[in-house]
């Protein structure tokens, strides 16, 4: 049964698609991270949920050897669910020694996971290397939808991850998440002030409360991203302020799937981009928003589709001899005003000084 957990997460069941569409990334983040968070607060405390008996016909009892079982085949997982159907494998191939079919259904239901069937094959090798990600993808993200002002320039952005995210959920810093239990107690108590100031304490640590359109509150963790493979025009260079408004077009107001496959000196993620199944990168080449950045970056796709908008004279390649952004910013200096990270220094210092208390 343990091959049939691999597979899953591999990518290789057919029940499992190969990548979730954009437009209920975030939504199936949730409903995966629910479980996530439940399982964590069981490995803590031994307590199930009180609302998990509104579902089943258990006692709390067999609810608790349930999780348990289901807590054992998370930490023995090589990677942990991030899709409905992986999430429901993982579920049913824990309980599998259990009878209570009515029972398993109406568990998956609490969880908005599908009921599928599992076939087993026995005496299969699983091949660790497969993957579903191409070659040197290290993670991958589905963001809350793009706040078009995150969008700096036409190669970067600052997105938000939700904190029940599988990978995210994990990573929360005890200091965040006390500052959040507080945020809640401000505003249960009316205080909005000391909401605001805790509010404020969090966002130093790149976390940050959010507004779902359904008026749900949940927290977030911020992360800066380089597309991979290309450079735009700085926002001073001819065509900049063009090249971000083409990717703000793009990606605003929409989720995005990121796979990752490093860090760069601004510690930045650097990574691949989809939306809505596009692959952006793809788009802003073709459009003659960006030049393909060929000294990081080798594929042969990239290079074509640089000469398809050359060829066609589009974006930037309209003026007969486009500076190059690398160019620009080793002819001009590129230099950033050297009082701002004393002003940042201030700034940090301030926020640490809060007068606030964090229970």
């Amino acid at each position: 049964m343990g091959n049939a957990i691999l597979r899953c997460f591999k990518g290789e069941s057919d029940d499992t698609p190969r990548r979730q569409s954009s437009d209920s990334a975030w939504l199936i983040a949730i409903f995966v991270g629910n479980l996530a968070r439940d399982l964590r607060n069981f490995e803590t405390s031994s307590q199930v949920p009180e609302r998990l008996s509104q579902h089943v016909t258990l006692s709390k009892k067999t609810q608790a050897k349930w999780y348990a079982k289901i807590l054992a085949t998370w930490k023995e997982s090589n990677l942990p669910p991030r899709t409905l159907e992986e999430a429901a494998i993982l579920v049913i191939c824990a309980l599998q020694d259990q009878r209570d079919e009515l029972n398993l259904q109406r568990f998956l239901d609490y969880f908005h996971l599908p009921f599928l069937e599992i076939e087993e094959t026995e005496g299969e090798e699983s091949d660790s290397s497969s993957n579903s990600w191409p070659e040197g993808v290290k993670f991958e993200l589905c963001t809350l939808p793009v706040d078009e002002k995150l969008v700096g320039d036409g190669d970067g952005m600052t997105v938000h991850i939700n904190t029940d995210d599988p990978y995210e959920c994990d990573k929360i810093p005890t200091t965040v998440q006390r500052a959040v239990r507080a945020i809640h107690q401000a505003c249960a108590d009316g205080d909005c002030s000391r909401a605001d100031a805790l509010k404020k304490y969090i966002i130093k640590d790149k976390y940050r409360i959010i507004n779902l359109p359904n008026n749900e509150e949940i927290l977030a963790r911020d992360y800066r991203i380089r597309l991979r493979g290309i450079d735009a025009p700085e926002i001073n260079m001819e065509y900049g302020r063009e090249a971000r408004d083409e990717l703000r077009k793009l990606i605003q107001g929409k989720p995005l799937t990121i796979q990752v496959y490093g860090k760069d000196r601004y510690r930045r993620l650097v990574g691949d981009v989809y939306c809505n199944g596009t692959f952006i990168q793809e788009k802003l080449l073709r459009r003659g928003c960006a030049w393909h950045y060929e000294v990081y970056d080798k594929r042969p796709s990239f290079a074509q589709w640089q000469r398809e908008a050359q060829n066609a004279h589009r974006g930037l390649w309209a003026n007969p001899n486009p500076v190059a952004p690398w160019e620009f910013k080793r002819n001009e200096g590129y230099k950033k005003n050297v009082h701002e990270p004393h002003r940042n220094r201030r700034n940090t210092q301030k926020e640490q000084q809060l007068p606030i208390q964090v229970y």
